[in-house]
């Protein structure tokens, strides 16, 4: 069996180690634009110099090797022809194969704001090769402008805070990290950023731009006429399914490439997962999906069932925070919350269900809520406080399959 997976992030290396397990003779192809395998989670620190190329990989530096995986790395795929089962490279190579796996992530989306697309101090932050152009213009600017204040954006503010820069953040939302936190655990963040001299600018936009004639934004005018002045621009305003390689090809994708539970595209013996499949593409969701595609690819029926289960984690300045399952609340859902000299903890129960849980400062009994979400267990009949639940709340399984308590 000859596998090809076009990606080399989380959702690809399981895939691999996966497929390698189930197929000890399988041949295996990995081909990706990247030359070092990195986490994106880390490129933060790469950019405060705390990492190198090296320190940023997750797998140990024979794994290539060890696992027989030919790596065609530095090289995009320029055409996928699902008749002749064959994978084209920009080089002009071409590989055959059984079944394929398209992991490919997303791509930093740079808003058409002015002279942003134009501009060569303008960059987002999604792949190494993004960071290794920003920190050189990093080290020598002054004055840096993140758009954006998700975990991307916040991520690359701290770096550049460390370093003594000058950061200014703008953000539409009225608080930062607005898709990760709510108003209480976001504001405890944005004390400490701004403690340590970071600007925000909230509930504003860019709007235009100022470039000067060597090609570089110098000042970016917000939506209110505020001028932002700037050596370096940092867009973190979300990102976009590469779906570029499978353009042209049978395979169905607009937005993202569509999938089923098995994580099987519309066309025979082509998978697709991760961010590129339009499915969360937080790490572990990644592992997950990329093992789950690996085990179809190699014959077996497994469905992926936790597009639920969501996880981030964050740690800015010493404060821990944890999110699990979704964190949007819908009308009729029960939220609670809990502020003490612990921390802060928000929950949000749905039909006698957990459907997400926050955690900042004290993330105890982590691994109960990730049960208890996971396997959307009925809280409506326990008596314990959400807040202090532990493994000896459950204690068994009856004959119709309800979980009992205590």
């Amino acid at each position: 069996m000859r596998h090809i997976i076009i990606g080399a992030g989380a959702a690809g290396i399981q895939a691999a180690k996966t497929i390698r397990a189930a197929q000890p003779d399988a041949v295996i192809i990995m081909i990706s634009t990247d030359k070092h395998v990195h986490s994106r989670c880390m490129l933060h620190k790469y950019l405060s110099h705390e990492r190198d190329e090296a320190a940023l990989s997750f797998i140990p530096e024979d794994f290539f090797e060890k696992l027989d995986i030919f790596w065609v790395k530095d090289c995009s795929v320029s055409s996928v022809d699902t008749v002749e089962k064959t994978v084209s490279l920009e080089d002009g190579m071409q590989f055959s194969y059984d079944k394929l796996l398209i992991a490919t992530g997303a791509n930093s989306f740079i808003p058409p704001v002015g002279q942003f697309r134009e501009a060569n101090n303008v960059f987002g932050l999604r792949h190494l090769s993004d960071a290794q152009s920003i920190r050189p213009l990093a080290d020598k600017a002054e004055n840096i402008l993140v758009v954006g204040s998700g975990l991307v954006g916040m991520d690359a503010a701290y770096a550049f805070l460390e370093q003594g820069k000058s950061v200014t953040v703008v953000e539409m939302a009225d608080r930062i990290l607005p898709l990760q936190l709510d108003e209480i655990a976001g504001n405890t963040y944005r004390e400490q950023f701004e403690a340590h001299g970071c600007r925000f600018l909230l509930g504003r936009k860019a709007s235009e731009t100022v470039m000067n004639g060597s090609g570089a934004i110098e000042a970016v005018i917000l939506d209110d006429g505020t001028r932002v002045d700037c050596d370096l621009v940092i867009v973190a305003a979300g990102v976009r399914p590469a779906i570029e390689c499978v353009q042209g090809s049978d395979i169905k994708a607009e937005r993202f490439i569509e999938v089923d539970s098995n994580l099987k595209t519309n066309c025979a013996d082509v998978y697709a997962a991760g961010d590129v499949a339009g499915l969360s593409g937080i790490w572990p969701n990644a592992m997950k999906q990329g093992e789950t595609a690996a085990y179809n690819m190699c014959g077996m029926n497994v469905e992926y069932i936790d597009r639920y289960a969501m996880k981030n984690t964050m740690n800015f300045y010493g404060i821990t925070t944890l999110s699990l399952g979704r964190g949007i609340a819908q009308e009729g859902d029960t939220v609670l919350t809990c502020h003490d000299s612990k921390g802060y903890k928000r929950a949000i129960l749905r039909d006698g269900k957990l459907d997400s849980i926050l955690l900042q400062g004290s993330i105890d009994y982590t691994g109960v809520y990730q049960y208890v979400i996971k396997n959307q267990i009925d809280l409506s009949q326990l008596k314990t406080d959400v807040f202090q639940l532990s493994f000896a709340d459950f204690y068994g399984v009856d004959s119709r399959g309800q979980y009992m308590y205590p």
